[in-house]
């Protein structure tokens, strides 16, 4: 079989570890025809040939991705999945899907490219997590530019660029290439989907109101412990790294453990700054009086999960629809009083605005698909990705299979029972990943109607707009692209400034580390090299705003 080397390595991985898992933008092409026409070979003038899905059958694609949570609950492999079987129907491509072990994703991404027998796709994010960006993945020869591919095969994501240039320029290199297929969040609604939660049942009975300043979450968590028993008042998963770089308690402070946008425009390193003093002081004396888990290092989402509904924490943070919407589900059947709300971003004084909070672009990069250098089928490849950007691709990915997973009621796709109340008793989550990739991620669109009807709780559909109350679109760094050389060196000086920080603030949060030793910690950092690594994030970023 075609890259037989590079599913045995994949097996043999599998066999170690457990299988598993800005301006809105405009919908796809309200118009994609079954059938359509581009340019034969590419070639200026060419004679046109007309193009249909289903594709004639080709060569086997292998698409190598991360198989998320919601998934891998039920299925070992997303060819397994309604989904995957009609996605390969539906464009006529006949697909081995390839799946790193659960955890493992940047592990086994490392392994392949030391083999170098690469799948046809990878579902990767090229512009955080390859060493030196896709311009590098470029030049390394392991992913092809698809200027001229989108050009030839991709008349409905090329419709897409053009109807939204605000998404063109995030998804291509400062020198001009496009590099992969985007998952793009289609509206400002999708942008705040992660934040603060509270139990609302516990702080009615105790009489209280939802926390929106460091003081009032400090009497909170302090009621919790002492008369409601919880032995971790506030828990998240620390290990969980969009988690760890959007923590709500640091941007109180006006800062975060990253970089971020300042207000003078340019790119700033808060783990460095008094802010973050200011937060590791705060954390370290929440954790020494047990209003943080003490397990915090180690945390796992399934840990996470069994403290919130067991009563054992009170607060968290997370996701509306993966967590909250999955806690209470799962909490109601033992406590119907259960109850989680959002919380605002908390700031230092009462009814201000908060300036930082979680919020992410519409593109950030992650689950972007390209087309590496090992594939021999260029055209089949692009076609299958093109198939997404256009409006049947789109409604596909988004809700599936009509009739089956979704119905038109006066025009609007509307979940069937199959996913809203799951037969077999599945929850939300997990029967809509078996149809569709609208609730987590991949390469298309995301419709903000998926989230509208995701959220089957109120307290859910508040949540946008509570976590949204803040000026964190401001500060947020958009996907910019060092070129290689700053890449390298800049992967180089943050690899080590980030397992420092790291330890670092541990051992202060749990007081191993005295914070009479953060200027000694600054300067530590300082001379591993955050100048230089500031300047290449900063001349990055004026090239993006140059683009």
């Amino acid at each position: 079989m075609k890259k037989r080397g590079l599913s045995l390595l994949l097996t043999a991985a599998m066999a170690a570890g457990t299988l598993a898992g800005c301006s809105t933008a405009k919908q796809a092409p309200e118009t994609t025809p079954a059938a359509e026409t581009t340019a034969a070979a590419g070639e200026t003038g060419a004679e046109a040939v007309s193009f249909s899905y289903p594709m004639d059958k080709g060569d086997q694609l292998q698409y190598w991705c991360e198989l998320t949570s919601t998934v891998s609950a039920n299925y070992a492999n997303l060819g397994d999945t309604p989904f995957g079987k009609g996605w390969m129907d539906r464009t006529g491509a006949d697909i081995e899907f390839l799946h790193p072990p659960s955890g493992q994703l940047k592990e086994q991404f490392s392994l392949i490219m030391a083999d170098g027998n690469l799948p046809d796709l990878m579902e990767y994010n090229w512009v955080s997590d390859y060493p030196g960006g896709p311009e590098k993945a470029i030049k390394d020869g392991v992913i092809v530019p698809l200027n001229d591919i989108i050009d030839k095969y991709c008349p409905n994501l090329k419709a897409y660029l053009e109807a939204n240039p605000v998404i063109d320029g995030m998804i291509k290199t400062d020198d001009g290439n496009y590099y992969a297929f985007p998952f793009v969040r289609g509206d400002e609604m999708l942008l705040n989907t992660i934040g603060l939660m509270i139990r609302q049942d516990w702080l009615d009975e105790l009489g209280l109101e939802v926390p929106t300043t460091m003081d009032e979450w400090h009497t909170v968590l302090t009621a919790f412990k002492e008369k409601k028993g919880a032995e971790a008042p506030y828990t998240f998963e620390y290990t969980n790294t969009p988690y760890l770089n959007s923590d709500p308690f640091a941007y109180a402070f006006g800062t975060n453990r990253s970089f971020y946008v300042g207000s003078d425009k340019k790119v700033h390193f808060g783990a460095v700054e008094d802010g973050y003093r200011q937060f590791l002081t705060t954390m370290a004396q929440w954790y020494s009086e047990g209003l943080i888990d003490k397990d915090l290092a180690t945390l796992k989402g399934d840990q996470i999960s069994a403290k919130m509904t067991n009563g054992l924490s009170g607060a968290s943070m997370g996701q509306a629809g993966s967590r909250m919407g999955t806690w209470t589900e799962a909490a109601r059947s033992t406590n119907p009083s259960f109850k989680l709300v959002a919380a605002p971003p908390p700031t230092l004084v009462k009814g201000e605005k908060a300036e930082f909070g979680q919020i992410e672009v519409p593109y950030s990069g992650r689950a972007s698909v390209a087309i590496t250098s090992s594939c021999e089928d260029v055209e089949r490849a692009a076609r299958l990705m093109d198939y997404a950007y256009g409006e049947e691709g789109h409604m596909y990915f988004n809700f599936g299979i009509e009739g089956e997973s979704y119905t038109l009621v006066n025009g609007y796709p509307t979940y069937t029972d199959q996913v809203m109340k799951n037969p077999d008793g599945l929850p939300v989550s997990q029967a809509m990943s078996a149809y569709i990739r609208g609730n987590y991620n991949g390469p298309f669109v995301q419709d903000v109607r998926y989230l509208e009807q995701y959220y089957t709780l109120d307290e859910q559909r508040e949540t946008p707009t509570i976590w949204g109350q803040s000026n964190g679109s401001a500060h947020i760094i958009p996907p910019i692209t060092p070129t290689s050389e700053e890449s390298k060196e800049f992967s180089t000086i943050m690899n080590e400034i980030n397992t420092y920080r790291d330890e670092m603030t541990l051992k202060f949060m749990f007081g191993t580390e005295s914070l009479d030793n953060f200027d000694t910690y600054v300067k530590n950092i300082e001379n591993m090299g955050l100048a230089r690594a500031l300047e290449i994030q900063n001349a990055a970023f004026e090239r993006y705003n140059s683009r």
